[in-house]
């Protein structure tokens, strides 16, 4: 079953005056509210057309912030710990600044024995 759309006036009333504009001279008043039904129908299919875009636009907008959120959710309750990887930093700072306290120590004793 198809739905009957039913035109606003204001849609009828810009048919009209569109059919009128593009009026033929021979043409009776019956062919013009012929197009104008025709342009009714127009209209009313581009209406429907952008109501269907608008509502898929609106699906695929609350679809990505649902994933955003979810992503969001995801994150906040896992976070990657912060203060593990200073102390990583820590140790290996620490490592070439012992070895270089080494070697100065090595070469002390060695420079030492040698005089």
């Amino acid at each position: 079953m198809k739905n009957k759309i039913i035109p606003s006036q204001q849609t009828q009333d810009d048919a009209m005056s569109i059919a009128k504009a593009t009026k033929k001279p021979a043409q009776t008043k019956e062919q013009t509210k012929l197009i104008a039904q025709g342009i009714e129908k127009g209209i009313a299919l581009y209406k429907k057309q952008q109501k269907e875009k608008s509502r898929q636009a609106d699906k695929a907008k609350k679809k990505v912030q649902r994933t955003k959120r979810v992503e969001n959710e995801n994150r906040d309750e896992d976070p990657q710990p912060l203060t593990a990887s200073k102390p990583n930093a820590t140790k290996s700072s620490i490592l070439p600044w012992s070895l270089l306290a080494l070697s100065w120590i090595g070469f002390l004793i060695y420079a030492s024995q040698t005089m």
